[in-house]
């Protein structure tokens, strides 16, 4: 069979089934850098998805876009910078620059300015980006078409053998990339689905509008979607307007070996929390509750452990420090913009729960959860969004009906209270991430999409 008429054929093919007749050999994996400057969940499960299709015997190709995808990222030795940020924002920002020839703007694209850019990333927010975005899912219409064609340009040029048989997309903002990498890779194209809602949600009410009918017109170019929950694809179906059967739901997974067991009987007990350190995250709502928790003197001793990024408010963590102050509990208090990235594992092996109370949007998946049930750590979080699918005693986790600080304080309070109970939830936790979230099922799950 032709190239052509293969690529025909699974398009015909994927809105109503599972794509068929194809070998997965060489896959490119695309992906927005978010730098490492903080905890990105999106980053975390694209890396282990790209391990896990390795270790099946795929050849796999990350391309991060705009940023390195993490802090230590080395430089590319064989793949183009594309879709610097810094060009790309300043390009967009200042559209005369479109008249300087290119070449102009390569000290921009060097890997130690992308490197330090990548500092600031933490602080970033939709607000203020809403055109840029739009411009971006416009693909060859948008402002970036330049940046796409040298892309496009880069995968057709790459020898026969090595061009993709599949490409992934990260997430539904990159689809403005689908239909000339399809073209230019005569391959289908596959998108995750996460979070996307977290950046749409931020913007003004009549550019989200814009965004979310470009996003509908771009679907049509997206062979398969991959939801990493049930509640999402509910979500996104909405979003997007296309039927729920066109998207796959597909759990994230994780390397069970990489993560040391937590010893649930270690003193002092320590309570922690791993997500970015804003109000979006609820992190106001758990220092609340720890000092709520703290009134009652059986719990002296309990501290607080907490990783995972700035929040873009730069007020924010200084209006919790000075509740903890007030409180006097500075002493008991681990916060840490930057553990996250140094020694994750070594900060949930040390706790003794981990709890995220969320703000006012609820979870896709919530990555943090896996990891600390990797580590045999319970979880104690919200009954919404994806939580409810995944988080009950049986699996390692309670829920919480009410964000309210002091309810999470009594949830933690009847578990810290029972060892027996915190040590069947650990067991519980570590067998759950091993039997619904083990990288191998990820990589078994999307290729079984394809064969």
């Amino acid at each position: 069979m032709g190239q052509k008429q293969r690529s025909n054929d699974l398009c015909a093919l994927c809105a109503s089934a599972p794509l068929r007749g194809i070998k997965i050999m060489h896959v490119l994996y695309i992906q927005p850098g978010s730098g490492g400057s903080f905890y990105c969940q999106n980053c975390l499960r694209d890396v282990s998805a790209c391990n896990a299709l390795r270790k099946s015997g795929h050849e796999v190709t990350m391309l991060p876009l705009y940023l390195p995808a993490t802090a230590d990222a080395a430089a590319p030795d064989e793949i183009p910078v594309f879709y610097s940020a810094v060009t790309l924002y300043l390009r967009h920002k200042y559209p005369w620059l479109h008249k300087l020839p290119r070449s102009w703007f390569k000290p921009l694209d060097s890997w130690p300015v992308l490197k330090f850019a990548a500092r600031f990333a933490g602080s970033t927010s939709a607000s203020g980006l809403e055109d840029l975005t739009l411009s971006m899912l416009r693909g060859m219409q948008g402002h970036q078409a330049e940046d796409l064609a040298m892309l496009a340009e880069w995968v057709e040029s790459l020898p026969q053998g090595d061009k993709p048989d599949l490409i992934i997309l990260s997430n539904a903002l990159l689809m403005g990339l689908a239909e000339r990498l399809k073209t230019a890779a005569n391959a289908p194209v596959i998108c995750w689905l996460q979070d996307e809602h977290v950046w749409t949600d931020a913007m003004h009410t009549s550019l989200k509008n814009a965004v979310l009918r470009t996003m509908r017109e771009e679907a049509g170019h997206v062979d398969r979607f991959i939801s990493v929950s049930s509640y999402y694809r509910s979500v996104m179906s909405t979003q997007l307007e296309i039927d729920k059967s066109a998207i796959e739901v597909i759990y994230p997974g994780i390397d069970i070996t990489e993560y040391t067991l937590a010893d649930i009987d270690a003193r002092p007990q320590k309570i922690g929390f791993l997500s970015r350190l804003s109000k979006d995250e609820g992190f106001d709502t758990f220092v609340d509750a720890y000092i709520e928790l703290r009134e009652n003197p059986e719990f002296d001793n309990v501290k607080l452990s907490a990783t995972g990024g700035p929040s873009p408010d730069k007020n924010f963590l200084r209006q919790q420090m000075c509740k903890l102050k007030e409180a006097g509990l500075t002493a008991d208090v681990d916060i840490s913009f930057e553990r996250f990235a140094k020694d994750r594992y070594s900060f949930l092996a040390e706790l003794t729960l981990l709890s995220v109370p969320g703000g006012s949007s609820p979870e896709a998946l919530g990555y943090y959860a896996l990891e600390a049930m990797a580590s045999g750590v319970p979880v104690v979080l919200p009954a919404h969004g994806a939580f409810p699918e995944f988080v009950s005693p049986e699996k390692g986790g309670i829920l919480f009906a009410s964000a309210e600080p002091r309810i999470i304080a009594q949830t933690w309070a009847e578990l810290l209270s029972s060892p027996e109970r915190l040590k069947a939830l650990s067991a519980n936790a570590r067998a759950n991430a091993e039997s619904a979230f083990n990288e191998r099922i990820v990589a078994e799950k999307i290729t079984n999409l394809f064969i």
